[in-house]
């Protein structure tokens, strides 16, 4: 983060609300935010551009500007031979995504902060991630002399191959030929040996190091397991959900969840608290903990609420974006300890707790410091060390609230306290989650906060804004936003059976189909039809972080579809998932959001309605279970959707359980109807 003095002279991006780009507004860099008042100066003086790209929580974004941006001499030559446009990858991922394909299209791996030079015509010839100061600058000053000598068509030239690679059809980029052989048990099976092949068997997760959370992959095989029934599915999920909890990945003290880990142990963080994991990790344990009661599940979802609450939490009800990496410059140092410090700060209790979060006196991490984490159950534990179960849960307890409590004096890691539309429906959604699981008025109170903010904040008509910050919403919403929003408010109407809610979502998926879909490829663009043009109109297929933008809208499709009988949303989802089939079964790992989908479709879920007078109650208990492909209606009086429309309220409740078009007996109570969900199954 920026140490410059306020009264240092201001550049352009003073005028900004990003928590990035204000951290970058003191910095002797002419610096422009990205916008067409940016582009013009360039073309009219013929200079190359530089497009520097990162996000406040990004701990090299922070060495680069610390080293780089802050620099008089370094800025000397960036503002006189470049136009230097700053971005916040958060913000403008449209533009993140352009430029990032680039670098990789170059070459060169990606990565924040993301330097990329371009033309003035905004077209990438060359770029990399971050550059130590003295590499830096010789960097610059090659280009520019470049650009300004006889190499200048050269670099022209390069920067147009590069955006007609840029311009290429990601389906035809990828070979998603669309000639899928349809769905069947045997390409489902292949699929699921395709992934296991990446599995740590070890220590969990996909791959040795660094290793990310990516929660889509394990949502993905609680559905492969849920229809298949197999053990060896599940026990890699429960084996790579227990050593993450336990791992230094998760916050011992607070909770919520680190970046990554840079280690193959899950020990050590990288310490950005990013909202988007942090809600698709509370859908994540939500959901285990449906299927297997642990009760590490229940505490990891819980302290995580909290931590959101306490840390990410806007007075009226919005989400944060994200934690810094770093306080006093140093990355992590808000959240370890030496075994002196546990001493002064536990007393007589300081060696069980030690024992307990795998602390020794000289360290497990740098400097004699100490990163909290587990490598034993709590029974494990507690028989090892001659504790009833019950006085360890009260000590582990009382060890985070004084742990906590000392905490609160250090200084606290730079909080992004922008507002970004899909991020937060992804917390909303994980919030859901956790509701269905657990049903705690608390938790459903938190999530309808959060949908009234986004409704009252965010919303502007029938369109979304991407983001909101000191009571000003901007920028256009993205496919991310529309998406993600979308399926939380489908899964807000099944959590209460408030059908605004679903309308919410249809109003919503109609301007989507009108200003994103592209009919000649069957797939939604990334971008508003009234966004800003950039060099290449693009559409997100790959599942990421945070699942792609199209797998999410084709969930959405399917189940609004058969929430509102239109069968044209359904056979969508079906076309959209035809196209990118056959990678979907070759490269698994990439596209888990459309395995999810994949699931879905061979296996359809029944449609349950709930009537009558004791219907929330019936929703509650019975959305405890793991339901991932059934869909869930009800009302206490009378409905026009169609799952509702023919079901008066009647004086009993009822539950209607219905699949193909067919509807068994109606019947009475949570367990009958499980018996009917289970012997349709089979």
């Amino acid at each position: 983060m920026s140490t410059s003095s306020p009264t240092t002279p201001t550049n352009r991006l003073a005028h900004e609300t990003s928590p990035y780009l204000l951290q970058h507004a003191h910095n002797p860099v002419d610096w422009y935010p990205w916008g067409p008042e940016a582009r013009a100066r360039a073309q009219a003086e013929q200079k190359p551009i530089i497009v520097s790209i990162g996000y406040a929580a990004c701990h090299w974004c922070h060495v680069m500007e610390r080293e780089s941006f802050e620099n008089e001499q370094v800025a000397r030559v960036m503002n006189e031979y470049f136009v230097c446009i700053k971005v916040d990858r958060e913000e403008r991922p449209d533009v993140d995504q352009i430029y990032m394909d680039a670098v990789q299209a170059m070459g060169i791996r990606g990565g924040w902060p993301l330097n990329v030079m371009l033309t003035p015509e905004a077209k990438p010839f060359y770029g990399g991630t971050y550059f130590a100061p003295g590499n830096w600058v010789k960097l610059l000053e090659n280009i520019a002399q470049a650009y300004a000598g006889e190499h200048r068509a050269e670099l022209e030239g390069s920067a147009e191959r590069f955006t007609q690679v840029l311009q290429t059809s990601e389906l035809e980029k990828y070979g998603a030929t669309g000639d899928s052989a349809g769905l069947n048990d045997e390409s489902f099976k292949l699929l699921a040996y395709n992934l296991s092949q990446r599995f740590d068997r070890e220590r969990g997760g996909t791959s040795q190091a660094p290793k990310f959370p990516m929660p889509s992959i394990w949502r993905f095989l609680l559905r492969a397991h849920h229809v298949s029934g197999s053990q060896n599915i599940l026990n890699q999920v429960n084996l790579t959900l227990r050593e993450m909890a336990w791992g230094g990945l998760y916050d011992q003290v607070g909770g919520g969840w680190a970046r990554y880990s840079v280690d193959a142990e899950w020990l050590v963080p990288h310490c950005e608290k990013m909202l988007y994991d942090n809600g698709q990790l509370l859908s994540l344990y939500s959901e285990a903990y449906q299927v297997t009661r642990d009760p590490l599940y229940r505490e990891v979802v819980f302290q995580t609420v909290t931590w959101v609450r306490r840390e990410l939490t806007n007075p009226e009800g919005g989400f944060y974006s994200s934690l810094d990496a770093d306080s006093e410059g140093e990355e992590g140092k808000f959240y370890v300890w030496t075994r002196e410090e546990l001493q002064q700060i536990l007393g007589e209790e300081e060696s069980i707790a030690a024992a307990y979060y795998s602390c020794t006196g000289l360290g497990n991490w740098e400097h004699g410091r100490n990163i909290l984490h587990r490598r034993q159950s709590d029974a494990d534990f507690a028989a090892a060390h001659g504790l009833e179960p019950h006085l360890l849960a009260k000590l582990i307890h009382g060890w985070q609230k004084k742990l906590l409590a000392a905490r609160a004096y250090r200084v606290r890691p730079g909080l992004d306290d922008k507002i970004l539309t899909g991020w937060n429906a992804l917390m909303l959604s994980g919030l859901l989650a956790a509701y269905r699981a657990f049903g705690e008025a608390e938790l459903l109170e938190l999530a309808l906060r959060n949908a009234d903010f986004l409704q009252q904040n965010l919303r502007h008509g029938p369109r979304l804004f991407r983001t909101w910050k000191a009571g000003r919403a901007t920028i256009n919403g993205f496919l991310e936003d529309y998406a993600l929003v979308i399926e939380a408010y489908i899964s807000l109407y099944e959590a209460t059976f408030t059908e605004s809610w679903l309308r919410e979502a249809e109003a919503l998926t109609a301007y989507v189909l009108e200003n994103f879909f592209d009919p000649a490829e069957q797939q939604f663009f990334y971008t508003d039809a009234c966004a800003e043009p950039l060099i290449a109109r693009k559409k997100e297929l790959f599942d990421n972080v945070i699942p792609g933008s199209n797998s999410v809208m084709a969930h959405n499709l399917l189940r609004l579809g058969r929430h509102l009988e239109n069968a044209h949303y359904q056979d969508l989802a079906a076309t959209m998932l035809a196209q990118v089939q056959s990678l979907v079964v070759q490269e698994p790992q990439h596209l888990t959001n459309w395995a999810s989908l994949y699931v879905a479709l061979l296996r359809p879920g029944a449609e349950v309605a709930i009537s009558g007078p004791q219907a929330e109650a019936l929703r509650r208990e019975l959305s405890q279970h793991f339901l991932p492909n059934d869909i869930l209606a009800g009302t206490l009086e009378a409905s026009n959707l169609p799952l509702l429309a023919v079901r008066a309220a009647t004086a009993e409740a009822t539950i209607y359980v219905c699949r193909h078009r067919a509807c068994q007996l109606p019947v009475h109570s949570v367990p009958e109807a499980l018996a009917q969900l289970a012997l349709g199954e089979q």
